[in-house]
C-alpha cells in the first residue's frame, strides 16, 4: 500500500503520490490493462522487456 502523507501543501502530496507510483510500476501497468493484449503480442512485448533489462545488466557489469 503506497501512502503520502498531507503535511499542508497538498500540490506537494500530489506530486510524491505520483513519484510513487511511477517507481513502483502502477501507472505503467494500468496503462498497459487499459487495452486487451493478444497473447501473442503480450509474448513479444515480454521478450523485448527481458532483452533490455539484459542489456541494461551487461551494461552495468562493463562499467563496474
Amino acid at each position: 500500500m503506497i501512502e503520502v502523507e498531507v503535511r499542508g501543501d497538498i500540490e506537494y502530496a500530489i506530486r510524491q503520490l505520483k513519484k510513487k507510483l511511477q517507481m513502483d510500476g502502477i501507472k505503467r501497468e494500468l496503462k498497459r490493462r487499459e487495452y486487451y493484449e493478444k497473447p501473442s503480442v503480450k509474448r513479444r512485448r515480454k521478450q523485448a522487456e527481458a532483452k533490455r533489462k539484459l542489456r541494461k545488466l551487461k551494461y552495468r557489469m562493463r562499467r563496474s
